[in-house]
């Protein structure tokens, strides 16, 4: 073998090392690239708890008889009827309601100290940006025990159903003394102004739902219930 010849063999290898190379750092790539999607893919979801007693209002739940529950959720046969309607207090699917449409049986039928508290409230809210929706306020018997037997249904118990929804006897939406405040700025809003105006929010989990407190005024919302178990009124 000539030194031509000879100088020429000894550069095959080089190329065939960085081939082999290559490859090697390929399959290490693609090893690691699969034991991430592996290890994603079996990561539990995380979820999160609807019994937060934070006095501060946080994303909760969609409250009972929201505006943004389906016809086919709400507009069933009840008990001595065919159907819900406006006139059981539901609010129209989809409606922004606001606390001034008073021809809307939802917000007309609410206490009048009530109403009238809402809209001072709303009215000054507006100043600051935030707009009132309605998505719950007076409430047919019917209505309610629908909403009731819809909680026991989701729930799995009466007991379990009790933290979110009251009986007809015993609901505040029913005597037109409650009302649910969206969206979730709005709800913040009256969390920090609402005392100014006897607007309580009444319930820890419920972030939503506001009764009229007039001492409250002067003295400050009384302290919440961590849910509607613990309000005294639930057990007549």
């Amino acid at each position: 073998m000539n030194q031509r010849t000879s100088r020429a063999a000894s550069t095959h290898p080089a190329p065939r090392i960085a081939l082999v190379g290559l490859a090697i750092l390929g399959v290490m790539i693609a090893a690691f690239l699969m034991r991430r999607s592996l290890v994603a893919a079996s990561s539990p979801a995380i979820t999160t708890s609807p019994s937060s007693t934070s006095s501060t209002p946080s994303p909760s739940p969609r409250p009972p008889g929201a505006a943004s529950t389906t016809t086919s959720e709400v507009h069933r046969p009840a008990e001595g009827k065919t159907s819900l309607g406006e006139d059981d207090g539901v609010v129209p699917d989809g409606a922004a309601v606001s606390v001034f449409d008073g021809e809307i049986p939802a917000v007309g039928r609410l206490a009048p100290g009530l109403l009238e508290a809402l809209r001072r409230a709303a009215t000054d809210a507006e100043a600051d940006g935030i707009r009132f929706r309605v998505d719950s306020g007076w409430r047919s018997p019917e209505y309610q025990q629908r909403l009731l037997q819809d909680a026991v249904a989701e729930y799995g118990s009466q007991e379990a159903a009790a933290r979110w929804v009251a009986t007809p006897q015993t609901s505040a939406h029913v005597s037109g003394d409650a009302v649910d405040i969206g969206p979730f700025d709005a709800a913040a809003w009256l969390s920090h102004h609402g005392a100014a105006y006897g607007l309580c929010q009444i319930y820890a989990n419920e972030s939503w739902h506001y009764e009229l407190r007039p001492d409250a005024v002067r003295d400050g919302c009384p302290r919440m219930y961590a849910d509607p178990t613990e309000d005294p009124r639930m057990r007549q």
